[in-house]
């Protein structure tokens, strides 16, 4: 504890300049839908791309940079994020809309602000992004997709500044989705998402994006301390094409708990904090899940949470 304070005591004066807003020892939790999760050395909120890209160029380069997002799909670690936290806010939530139906959203549009921005306009093929929670950087990173659609599926290119204060510019094929994956470099911090819908007719897509909203409610634990989707589904021939969700239920995982740590009832590739659960509690129940669905089954799944930072003890 000694050490990392005295680290932490020097972090704050080894910080550049910025115009947004810059923090020492800050509780991640209540940024993330868990709320769960330590502190972080520092957190910064840049005010726009250029206070980014000004501040990672100044930023010593052996001071760490971790970007979060909203926060949907993240499991903060108890011990916290060393070095610095990046969290793109106001300043990247800008959504543009062209005439040829190219859509412009900033890395911090929300992917359910963007789907009702489209669905505004006239565009389809975004309603599915009614049902995913999170950004549009997330969205991205990951290739989210859900209720049909991915977002490989409208993407068209991507933004963002490297760990030397670049612009980069990536092509769909430069993103190079996958499953549940992307590649864009882990230095690049995506800020500004361009996609494409098709024009549609509005009362249709109000009405396809009202089903979406309506089995995500009836089906999912909204309104939980969640975080998404737990594990990818699998692609090994031994799932015989069952999704995680299944695995987990053959593997009598519904309801399992570890102190307030719950496997949802209701959609049991969700985990829950029902009250005062650690990120510890929570990813110790995910392994568990694990090691019995491989036991049962034969699976092995893969997280789709992003666990991030120090333990602060074991799991």
């Amino acid at each position: 504890m000694m050490a990392r304070r005295t680290r932490l005591s020097s972090l704050p004066d080894r910080m550049p300049a910025v115009r947004g807003r810059l923090r020492a020892d800050v509780d991640l939790a209540p940024l993330a839908w868990f709320r769960v999760g330590g502190p972080a050395d520092i957190l910064f909120q840049p005010a726009d791309a250029r206070d980014l890209a000004d501040f990672l160029v100044a930023v010593p380069g052996d001071i760490s940079v971790t970007v979060i997002g909203a926060g949907s799909n993240l499991l903060i670690r108890d011990g916290g994020i060393r070095g610095v936290v990046v969290q793109l806010g106001a300043g990247f939530s800008d959504i543009q809309i062209g005439g040829d139906g190219l859509i412009h959203a900033g890395a911090a549009v929300m992917d359910v602000k963007l789907a009702s921005a489209a669905r505004d306009a006239g565009l389809t093929g975004l309603e599915f992004l009614r049902g995913i929670p999170g950004a549009m950087g997330g969205a991205a990173r990951m290739n989210a997709g859900a209720f049909g659609g991915e977002l490989r599926d409208i993407f068209i290119s991507a933004q963002g500044i490297d760990r030397l204060g670049q612009l980069r510019e990536f092509s769909s094929e430069q993103a190079g989705f996958g499953y549940r994956k992307s590649a864009f470099p882990a230095d690049v911090i995506l800020t500004r998402i361009s996609v494409r819908g098709q024009p549609g007719d509005r009362v249709a897509i109000s009405a396809r994006m009202a089903e979406i909203a309506a089995e995500r409610s009836a089906n999912q634990p909204v309104g939980a301390r969640t975080g998404g989707s737990t594990f990818a589904n699998p692609a090994d021939p031994k799932a015989a094409g069952r999704k995680a969700w299944e695995l987990i239920d053959a593997a009598g995982c519904r309801g399992l708990r570890i102190g307030d740590a719950m496997v949802s009832e209701k959609h049991c590739n969700f985990l829950i904090n029902c009250g005062a659960a650690t990120a510890a509690d929570l990813e110790r129940l995910g392994e568990q899940v694990r090691a019995r669905v491989l036991e049962v089954t034969g699976v092995v799944l893969h997280w789709e949470i992003q666990r991030i930072g120090d333990e602060g003890g074991s799991i």
